[in-house]
C-alpha cells in the first residue's frame, strides 16, 4: 500500500539510463520523510522557488534555470540557496541529472513557495519527469494567492510580484531578475506573510496550504 502510494506520488522510480549516483540520490529523497503538516512556521523549513524559462509553455518549452531559497525559523537564509544553469548548450546530460539530483536533495520534502505556482510546478514537472524519470508533487504555497488573502489592506485581488514588492518597500530593481533575484525577492515577502498569518490565527503549514487554495478558489469563482 505504502509502496503503492508513493509511486502515484513519485513516480516508479528513476531511469535505467542515469548514472549510479544520481539513481542513489534519488532514492534516497524519495525514501526521504515529508514531514508533517501541523507545524508550526517557526519550525517548518520552507523552500522558496523561482524558475527562468525560453517560453510559456511546458510541453514545448524549456527551464533554463531553478533557482532555491531556504526560509527557516522566520529567517532568509541567501547563503543556504542552490541554483541549477540550465542554459548552457554545452553541458551534458549526465550533468544536468546530478544538477538536478542536488535540487531535488536541497528541497527535500519541505513545503515549496512560489508566484503563479501553477506555471513553475508545470515545469519542474515535466523536467523532472523527463530527465529523472519521477513524478514531482510537493506541497505548494502560491503566493500570488495567498498575499491577497492576508494583506487585503493593500489588494483583494492578485497583483504583479513587482506592485507587491514596491507595496512592502522592496526594491524590484532594474530589468528582469534572475531566477536568484526573485527567489530572494518572495524569501521576503514570505517572510512578511508568515508574520501576518500568525496575526489571524493562521499558525502551521497545513493552514497556510489551505488559505491559499481558499484564496484562489474564491478569486477564481468570484
Amino acid at each position: 500500500m505504502i509502496s503503492g502510494l508513493r509511486k502515484f506520488l513519485f513516480g516508479a522510480g528513476p531511469g535505467e539510463h542515469l548514472p549510479d549516483d544520481v539513481k542513489a540520490a534519488l532514492a534516497a529523497w524519495q525514501e526521504s520523510d515529508a514531514g508533517a503538516l501541523e507545524s508550526s512556521h517557526f519550525m517548518t523549513r520552507y523552500v522558496v522557488v523561482d524558475i527562468a524559462t525560453d517560453g510559456q509553455n511546458p510541453d514545448s518549452d524549456r527551464i533554463t534555470g531553478i533557482a532555491a531559497t531556504l526560509v527557516h525559523q522566520g529567517v532568509v537564509s541567501p547563503e543556504q540557496s542552490i541554483f541549477v544553469d540550465l542554459a548552457g548548450a554545452t553541458v551534458d546530460d549526465a550533468t544536468v541529472d546530478r544538477q538536478l539530483a542536488a535540487f531535488l536533495r536541497f528541497v527535500g520534502k519541505s513545503p515549496l513557495v512560489s508566484y503563479h505556482v501553477a506555471y513553475v510546478s508545470g515545469f519542474l514537472q515535466q523536467l523532472l519527469k523527463k530527465r529523472l524519470g519521477i513524478g514531482f508533487a510537493p506541497r505548494w504555497v502560491d503566493l500570488t494567492w495567498l498575499l491577497p488573502a492576508m494583506f487585503g489592506e493593500t489588494s483583494h485581488k492578485p497583483m504583479p510580484l513587482d506592485d507587491w514588492l514596491v507595496a512592502f518597500g522592496l526594491d524590484v530593481g532594474e530589468g528582469r531578475r534572475s531566477p536568484t533575484a526573485n527567489s530572494l525577492a518572495l524569501a521576503r515577502l514570505l517572510q512578511m506573510t508568515i508574520v501576518r498569518a500568525h496575526a489571524k490565527g493562521v499558525d502551521t503549514v497545513d493552514q497556510l496550504i489551505d488559505e491559499s487554495k481558499a484564496s484562489s478558489h474564491l478569486r477564481r469563482t468570484h
